[in-house]
């Protein structure tokens, strides 16, 4: 039996590191991760091995030659172009025809037991047996479901919180037999998990998920590789160190020199001549390359020094990776998660700070500060986007510098002389850094359509018609004046999806951007009569009859926001007596406090109630979203609001569907299905609701935090929009808000929030779906378990360490009961 290593990966989320070698040379404990691949293939008797090669593939030719320095034969099948995961074992066809073989990864680091997992496959009679492993965050592997005796049931790429229900992922190691290789077209580029082994299920072909006890580790960040060091150094994982243990965790290589002064506290690695002086100290989880130097007074912590590298007299380096040939002189320092590539020099009291990555063959000058990260300021998230775009403070972790570098990396994955459209709020934050945003995107030779300060839903409509790839919004964080939110847009003016995101947010950690030439520098428009346009375009869209004969009288809040801008070009056109307050823009205060929100409804309700209006109507500073308030004066609460529009739009249309996100109370099912509707659940990702307000039959979206999507004017949320539509409906049907909420059940549903550290998600979903189990489950979005008294959704927050829950019952004491329940459930399990 033959066994497969794919070495063919460039490793790019590991730069520096992998700029000028292939990742599976990177080394772990002074060898490389291929290395431990193959030491492991032979100790379970593979020891007939090929080797998939693709990225620099002569360097790992050289360094293993032929396999027989470990014992081993190698072959190597090289791909002149990459081919996939699938597609480069294809390349290798001719040496796997005659017998099952296993394929395993080149670049993870495990211990994992093949010879078992070989007795699975063939006690089982699968066609393919795929290595599954349980870990903490599954969101970068793809999730495998398997039944009790181990079949595959199906298949989850890449998921996002919501979708998050289990912590089983896939490996990358198999067992297949031969045949699974007709499955692949030759010189295509086919992947198994997205490609091959979901089409083999849909044909019923036995796939089977042997869940493995040994460790593993997929050393795809710079996070996850000096993981591996200190669980290599702490005993997780069965590897052979090379050297001897001179004290209890402290490992000491052949011919390497470490002076009776220096101070070591393992568990760490001193390298193969290496040389370690009187008064430096080596502390937790620190690994010394072959022929490394550490001068007197130099403290080295959880950091990972390549080969011949120099650390000088009084050097400081922490929780960084240093490449080999480097020379770091006196006194300079290197921070947490900072990595310097091969071959550069750290000169004498420079300061790397945290996440900076020096590219190979720098130099960093004497008392040098070097703060200009690759990796995104430290903004208490997991990854650059959160819940309203590239949110935090202003100047501190949203500054100029930094929006540069998003614009540049946006503008990285468009085509050059591609137009985006920019806008902003009316703060004096959003302005100067707007600023720097434009001239990013002009020096990548996009050119820029700047519509200033207007609402985001003229920025989206522009977007959406002005023929641009993308868009840009700055706002001030709603609540927050001294934060900001950058709001990127695709070419609908939605926001950007899970997908181009990552997209983006690749381009920006590697600091790869595309730079204009002389000639190629874009311009800066600026659309003539933004506002009348979109003005004209809402109001052609959308159904104003029976508002001129109707008489209404509305109250409208501005929020001293920039729908004060659009409001007088619509308003004149309708026929509305309309009671105007805050209208005024204000710079120095472009969003609210809770407390000033609060007071300026209830000031709303007061005006609403002593005018006899027929509602009133609160935009938030930017015009996206409403709060509304009916005929009595009596606020109504977002959850209402939505039922009470959507009894509104149902009653009229009488067919299609409305989307809503699973979160929504199933009062809305009794509402459409009173009219002959029927309702899309939608997951909670910012851009699913867009995704099915697309779709041409549906006739109403909302999200149930004030966002309505108006579908006949555009998929975005857009409180304009919505503004002019409930005019007309109101109009039209005769009725009051009071008077349709009247006629609405009441809604029991209720909500939790639950502490859940990052480590343990994963966990705390796969606890829940066995906890449900024999009970109905929806997985649109996190896991939703249906029983006959009503439905609990838990939901791992995407952004915090948190789990929310929701649970509807038939009244509010099972509602509560449900709610204990599965709290419970997610409390133990997170423990």
């Amino acid at each position: 039996m033959r066994a497969v290593v794919m070495a063919g990966g460039e490793g790019t989320r590991l730069r520096p590191m992998t700029a000028n070698q292939p990742k599976p040379l990177l080394p772990v404990v002074n060898r490389p991760i291929m290395e431990h691949v193959l030491r492991l293939l032979k100790a379970h008797g593979l020891t007939e091995t090929v080797v998939t090669v693709q990225f620099l593939a002569a360097l790992v030719r050289t360094y293993f030659g032929d396999g027989e320095e470990l014992g081993m034969s190698l072959h190597y099948a090289t791909e002149e172009v990459p081919l996939g995961t699938a597609g480069s074992v294809r390349n290798a066809a001719a040496m796997l025809r005659d017998d099952r073989f296993l394929v395993i990864s080149g670049d993870a680091l495990t211990d994992i037991d093949l010879t078992d997992m070989i007795r699975f496959h063939r006690e089982h009679g699968a066609l393919v047996t795929i290595g599954l492993k349980r870990v903490p965050n599954p969101l970068e592997f793809g999730i495998v479901i398997v039944d009790e005796r181990g079949r595959v049931q199906r298949f989850l790429e890449k998921p996002t919180w919501g979708q998050v229900f289990s912590d089983t992922v896939n490996t990358g190691i198999y067992v297949m037999e031969p045949e699974v290789l007709d499955e692949i077209a030759p010189g295509e580029a086919v992947d198994w998990s997205a490609d091959v082994f979901p089409r083999l299920l849909t044909k019923g072909a036995p796939l089977y998920g042997y869940i493995a006890e040994g460790y593993w580790e997929d050393v795809g960040t710079h996070e996850s590789y000096l993981k591996a060091h200190a669980d290599a150094l702490s005993g997780r994982v069965r590897l052979d160190l090379a050297g001897f243990e001179l004290s209890p965790g402290v490992w000491v290589a052949e011919g390497a020199s470490v002076d009776a002064d220096a101070v070591l506290k393992g568990p760490l690695y001193i390298g193969d001549y290496a040389k370690v002086e009187a008064g430096a100290e080596l502390r937790e989880y620190t690994v010394l390359g072959s022929n490394a130097v550490v001068r007197e007074g130099a403290v080295l912590h959880r950091a990972v020094v390549h080969d011949n590298v120099y650390i000088g007299p009084g050097a400081h380096l922490r929780g960084c990776v240093v490449g080999k040939n480097t020379d770091v002189m006196a006194s300079a320092r290197v921070e947490e998660g900072a990595v310097v590539g091969d071959e550069c020099v750290i000169e004498s009291e420079a300061y790397i700070t945290s996440g900076v990555k020096v590219y190979p063959f720098k130099t960093i000058e004497a008392g040098a500060v070097v703060n200009t990260s690759v990796i995104w300021e430290s903004r208490g998230q997991r990854g650059l986007f959160g819940p309203r775009g590239v949110s935090g403070l202003v100047n501190v972790e949203i500054t100029p510098e930094l929006c540069v570098r998003l614009a540049s990396a946006y503008a990285t994955t468009m085509k050059k002389g591609s137009s985006v459209v920019t806008s902003r709020d009316s703060s004096r934050a959003a302005r100067a850094l707007k600023r720097a945003v434009i001239s990013a995107l002009n020096a990548s030779a996009i050119n820029v359509l700047d519509l200033e300060a207007s609402p985001l839903p003229v920025a989206r409509f522009h977007t959406a018609r002005e023929t641009a790839a993308g868009g840009i919004a700055l706002r001030t964080t709603p609540g927050d004046p001294q934060s900001v939110d950058i709001v990127f847009m695709d070419e609908r003016g939605a926001d950007l999806s899970q997908g181009a995101q990552r997209k983006l947010e690749r381009v920006f950690s590697r600091q790869e951007f595309r730079r204009a030439f002389p000639g190629e520098i874009a311009e800066l428009g600026f659309p003539a009569r933004a506002v009348e346009d979109y003005a004209r375009e809402l109001l052609r869209c959308v159904d104003m009859s029976g508002v001129p004969d109707a008489d209404l009288k509305v109250v409208v809040d501005c929020a001293g926001g920039t729908s004060s801008l659009v409001l007088p070009a619509l308003l004149g056109r309708i026929g509305v007596d309309v009671l105007t307050v805050n209208a005024r823009l204000s710079d120095a205060r472009p969003t609210e406090t809770l407390a000033e929100r609060r007071r300026d409804l209830q000031r709303l309700a007061e005006l609403v109630g002593s005018s006899r209006a027929a509602f009133g109507v609160r935009f938030d500073p930017v015009g996206e979203r409403v709060a509304l308030v009916d005929e009595t004066g009596r606020l109504i609460s977002d959850e209402r609001a939505l039922l009470v529009v959507l009894d509104l739009v149902a009653a009229e249309r009488g067919s299609g569907r409305v989307a809503l996100p699973v979160t929504t109370t199933r009062v809305a099912e009794q509402v459409c299905g009173f009219h002959g509707v029927r309702v899309e659940w939608t997951s909670t990702a910012v851009d699913a609701l867009t995704a099915a307000a697309s779709a041409p039959d549906v006739i109403f979206a909302a999200d149930g935090r004030g966002g309505f999507v108006v579908p006949e004017f555009g998929p975005t949320v857009d409180g304009l929009a919505v503004f002019l539509r409930l005019l007309g409906l109101v109009a039209r049907t005769r009725l009051s808000l009071s008077q349709i909420d009247a006629r609405i059940p009441e809604a029991e549903l209720l909500r939790r929030t639950v502490p859940t550290p990052w480590a343990a998600k994963g966990a705390v979903m796969r606890s829940v779906i066995e906890a449900a189990e024999g009970l109905e489950l929806d997985t649109t979005d996190g896991v939703r378990v249906v029983t006959d008294e009503g439905w609990t959704l838990v939901l791992p927050d995407p952004v915090e360490a948190v789990t929310h829950l929701w649970a509807e019952g038939q009244d509010v004491d099972t509602a509560q009961a449900m709610l204990e329940h599965w709290a419970g459930v997610v409390e133990r399990a997170a423990r």
